[in-house]
């Protein structure tokens, strides 16, 4: 039996994002097992019946000395498995998993869901990770990417071979799982609009936060009351973390309704009127995919993987990427669309999910690679 390992900075990561491909390698008769640090989910994975085992992990980290002992760690666990083929997800797996693997020689598949903040910066942080992915990737036989606009700036900047390189749609969707029960959509009484993120500056919190000051300065022509809330978890090990305090202000002022971090998002999804991300650049938003797979019309920004979710006009509104006013632009489109037009946003959003997005092409993708490698090695 061939071993697939999957290698992540979080075990989270892995339960909320790659069960069904687990799932799909175990009933391809491979044995598959989970590295990453130890978090609540690490029992979660266990008690499903995956093998997990422990990675100890600073994702925050850049001492070079304690990178150093990363690496190390990598090739301890890799030695002692010795696994057919592994699977890498998120920064420094990609990187320092792949050094460790090739030391060993064991075939790797690296996966770029979003290049991070790193990358949205012109500093000298963003110019060693370049240099760290150019030196590793040299070793991995295929890597993923989410979106076009990363893959080619990784070709263009010589970061990775294009020959190398693949596209896949994220790491899909389950459209049997997200799906809708009830719509709510047809109430033009109440209009709810729902951000869906770490609260952080890069997922456009800031601009979201002024375009709802604006509209609630604008005296709407309109009797519907509007709702605007938050799910997302602050994560203050970021440099561009929201901070308790100001999330308190904006809650103790009105603006908006805080849900806090949840676990399964359905329920919530299913009772907004449209999902609101103005991310500054995203590897492809998972949040999107799961709310249009719910036929729930969505407004973005013009990015890399926030527009390859949405058509303009057809299944939500994209809107300029830092810009509040044309966030809060887009958001009144969407109050004064008829019921019946959001709706059918909605429906058209969950067939290009489908058409596009799901996660059996993603999972077929994964499986293809996996068997070619290993019958080449």
């Amino acid at each position: 039996m061939k071993t697939v390992m999957i290698v992540v900075n979080t075990s989270w990561n892995i339960y909320n994002f790659r069960l069904n491909l687990m799932h799909s390698l175990i009933k391809n008769g491979f044995r598959v097992i989970a590295l990453a640090p130890k978090d609540e989910y690490s029992k979660k994975l266990k008690k499903d019946g995956f093998e997990w085992i422990n990675l100890p992990f600073d994702n925050d980290s850049t001492n070079p000395l304690k990178e150093t002992i990363q690496i190390k760690s990598f090739y301890k666990i890799y030695k002692s498995i010795m696994p057919d083929i592994i699977l890498h997800y998120t920064i420094k797996p990609n990187i320092y998993g792949t050094l460790a693997a090739k030391l060993l020689n064991i075939p790797v598949i690296n996966n770029v869901s979003g290049l991070g903040t790193i990358f949205l910066h012109n500093n000298l942080t963003s110019s060693i990770a370049k240099q760290l992915y150019r030196f590793s990737f040299k070793y991995a036989h295929k890597v993923f990417f989410q979106n076009n606009d990363d893959l080619n700036l990784f070709v263009n900047n010589g970061l990775i071979a294009s020959k190398y390189t693949d596209r896949i749609p994220g790491s899909g969707i389950d459209i049997n799982s997200f799906k809708v029960h009830s719509n709510i959509l047809n109430n033009d009484r109440e209009i709810v609009f729902l951000f869906i993120a770490r609260l952080i500056k890069e997922k456009g919190i800031e601009e979201y936060i002024d375009a709802i000051k604006m509209i609630k300065e604008v005296n709407l022509n309109s009797n519907k009351k509007v709702k605007f809330q938050i799910i997302g978890d602050l994560y203050p090990s970021n440099p561009s973390a929201i901070q308790e305090d100001e999330l308190k202000s904006w809650i103790d002022d009105g603006l908006i309704e805080y849900l806090g971090y949840q676990d399964d998002v359905k329920s919530f999804i299913e009772k907004a009127s449209c999902i609101v991300l103005p991310s500054y650049r995203e590897g492809l938003s998972k949040s999107l995919l799961e709310a249009a797979s719910m036929e729930r019309p969505i407004i973005t920004t013009d990015v890399s993987g926030c527009r390859d979710v949405v058509d303009d006009g057809i299944n939500g509104y994209l809107c300029n990427v830092k810009d509040s006013n044309s966030l809060k632009n887009q958001l009144i489109k969407m109050i004064e669309l008829s019921p019946q037009d959001r709706e059918n946003m909605g429906k058209r959003g969950r067939k290009k999910v489908i058409n596009e997005f799901s996660d059996e092409r993603v999972i077929n993708k994964y499986l293809s690679s996996i068997h070619t490698i290993l019958s080449d090695n």
